[in-house]
């Protein structure tokens, strides 16, 4: 069974016809063509699928899409505008943020959200709000600075 989904996607209004089980994450990738959204473990514990919905980063492999309906979804290829990078994507390049490059997105688009909520986000609260986006090549102290200067604390 499908049904058509209505939501907004980087700004954009969209509307597909999906089975509303799907998960956001497969759609993103496999029918939007947006593979910036990574599939890491597929249990919502390593971070790489995420993505912010509703001003709020959420783990896109366990999110269906009914519960996106009339929601506003934001990727890593909706952060940059007018062909400028976001100021995050600027710092995680210039702090090294990425070793691989896999995580990245997942580890921008948390602490986008991260940010959304609290602009002066303090470095207990970064590290805590990152605890759960894992980086295998151990960027991770980088991806801190970058984050830190972003909020204006260094």
């Amino acid at each position: 069974m499908t049904e058509t989904i209505p939501f907004k996607l980087n700004g954009k209004a969209t509307s597909l016809t999906v089975d509303p089980e799907r998960k956001l994450l497969w759609v993103l990738r496999g029918d939007l063509g947006l593979t910036g959204t990574k599939f890491g473990c597929g249990a919502s514990l390593c971070g790489s699928c995420t993505v912010v919905v509703d001003r709020e980063p959420v783990r896109s492999c366990q999110l269906a899409m009914k519960d996106v309906r009339g929601k506003e979804i934001t990727t890593i290829e909706g952060l940059a505008q007018g062909g400028k990078l976001h100021p995050l994507q600027e710092k995680f390049i210039e702090h090294g943020g990425m070793q691989c490059g896999f995580c990245t997105p997942g580890m921008i688009m948390n602490a986008y959200g991260l940010l959304l909520k609290n602009p002066r986000m303090t470095r207990a609260q970064i590290i805590a709000g990152m605890d759960r986006n894992l980086c295998r090549c151990a960027a991770h102290t980088r991806i801190l600075r970058a984050m830190e200067e972003v909020a204006g604390r260094k």
